[in-house]
């Protein structure tokens, strides 16, 4: 194994449920001393404590991803008490699941603000740390939806597509710096997200366990590859949309059967 996670530290972020949180859970049991970060006290408190039974110094910071302040604070105080920061992991993401007929812009603002830009705002205030030690992995949680369009996801996409462009980039700009750039790219995993979203969800098909993600985040840390697709079995739909991207335009729009269609 190429990677140790003993004494290490992780700030996880969207921690105090599904993913996160069995992302966070993994690292501990393997030594690795989490910082869980999410908004719902309550919760992210109980991961943190669940962490801290093989992880002692895990801790939890009750933080928004959209506020930039907050982020960037949190970010400084785990560096001073920790000294640096081994993984971050950005998870944090809300759903928006509206057809473009009834989407608005602030609709548009908010999940950009904490799917896309929470991830900024982590990653810059983190990595010039990760710079000075001369290591690091940073690993962002995507969705299929930011590979390939999803129908009345827009805006999810929008957002989940900005961090899939963004992580290419930073793995590039940062190659043979010693910092390296992971892309989770999850289908669907059972997580309270599908309850949350404002409009029926097209798929009804069988969800993916969180444990899963986090056996990929492994995966990426131990092996070094740049992107992992969860199942991996969805990842030639990409190469579809690529060669025929009017044909598969098409077959999602026919695949979106309880799509709501605008009058007129």
């Amino acid at each position: 194994m190429a990677f140790d996670y003993r004494g290490k530290v992780a700030v996880v972020t969207g921690a105090s449920s599904g993913i996160g949180k069995a992302v966070s859970l993994d690292l501990a049991k393997r030594g690795t001393t989490v910082v869980a970060v999410a908004r719902r006290k309550e919760l992210i408190e109980e991961v943190a404590e669940a962490c801290r039974i093989h992880a002692p110094d895990s801790s939890a910071a009750v933080v928004d991803v959209a506020d930039r302040a907050a982020v960037e604070g949190m970010c400084r105080e785990t560096l001073e008490r920790h000294s640096r920061v081994d993984v971050l992991i950005n998870n944090a993401g809300i759903p928006q699941r509206i057809h473009v007929t009834r989407l608005t812009v602030e609709d548009v603002e908010q999940v950009m603000q904490i799917n896309f830009m929470g991830t900024v705002y982590a990653t810059l205030a983190l990595l010039p740390s990760m710079l000075e030690h001369g290591s690091g992995h940073i690993v962002n949680v995507s969705s299929v939806a930011g590979r390939v369009g999803s129908p009345r996801e827009s805006s999810y996409a929008a957002s989940k597509f900005a961090m899939s462009g963004w992580s290419e980039v930073l793995a590039s700009d940062l190659l043979e710096t010693g910092v390296q750039v992971h892309l989770i790219v999850p289908g669907a995993i059972d997580t309270e997200i599908w309850q949350k979203v404002q409009e029926p969800a097209s798929y009804s098909g069988k969800f993916i366990p969180p444990q899963k993600i986090a056996d990929a985040v492994r995966d990426c840390l131990e092996t070094g590859k740049f992107e992992r697709w969860v199942p991996r079995r969805l990842q030639p739909v990409s190469v579809v949309r690529a060669v025929a991207p009017k044909s598969f335009i098409k077959g999602i729009h026919r695949y979106d059967k309880r799509a709501e269609r605008p009058e007129g």
